[in-house]
């Protein structure tokens, strides 16, 4: 079990720091709700509706979507672009899908290798880019998850100002379902090209995600000095 933690340690502690923030956004999520329902003159409603309702659906699902797609974006951009002097980039020149050889794929897997990046053919194409695909599927998925919910949620809100009902058509080319959209989409755009520009002048010593600490900025890896 000490060894299993050990390996597994960076993926532990962020399912940790998640679950211990969607229970904390569910929490927070259902007082609001309630403060609000009370303002509409409502009733307020237990915590295990709330968590299984449209409304806080529609949160999770709305962040959900902006963090998959940021990075399906930057796994695909990082295959035909690069950053000098930036950890998170490939060398200049690198950049493709790569030869089989490189990839260590097909005749040139090792014997340790997966199986499908042993095999050829369908399998081997899937395996070869089934990051980018789970990636895209979920956020896809997300992204549907939290149309649903906010068409439900925005209905309800109608209902309750007298306002006629709207399509999912309706929705998902709305003003407000753009905006809340959008939001979380810059974030995370912005977070990845800070996170880009700045590796390549700054340092934390003993990250992976940084060059070593005297290594000179327009140095990409240890390989290209």
């Amino acid at each position: 079990m000490r060894a299993f933690v050990r390996d597994n340690a960076l993926s532990l502690a962020f399912l940790i720091i998640f679950v211990l923030a969607l229970v904390g956004q569910s929490i927070a999520g259902h007082a609001y709700n309630n403060e609000e329902l009370i303002t509409h003159g409502q009733a307020p409603i237990d915590y295990l509706p709330f968590v299984t309702s449209s409304a806080f659906l529609v949160d999770v699902a709305e962040n959900w979507q902006s963090e998959f797609l940021q990075f399906f974006l930057f796994i695909f951009a990082t295959i035909w672009f690069v950053q000098r002097g930036s950890p998170e980039s490939k060398k200049p020149g690198d950049e493709g899908v790569g030869d089989d050889r490189s990839q260590r794929v097909g005749a040139h897997a090792r014997a340790d290798s997966p199986a499908w990046a042993r095999a050829g053919g369908a399998r081997q194409r899937i395996y070869s880019n089934s990051l980018l695909l789970v990636m895209g599927t979920i956020f896809l998925l997300s992204w549907f998850a939290q149309s649903l919910g906010g068409v439900i949620v925005t209905n309800d809100d109608n209902a309750m100002h007298g306002t006629p009902p709207i399509t999912w058509t309706d929705y998902i080319v709305s003003p407000d379902f753009w905006n809340r959209t959008l939001q979380n989409w810059q974030s995370e755009f912005l977070a990845v090209g800070a996170m880009v520009a700045f590796t390549i002048y700054l340092r934390q010593r003993g990250s992976s995600e940084s060059k070593p600490v005297g290594l000179p900025h327009h140095v990409t890896s240890e390989e290209t000095e």
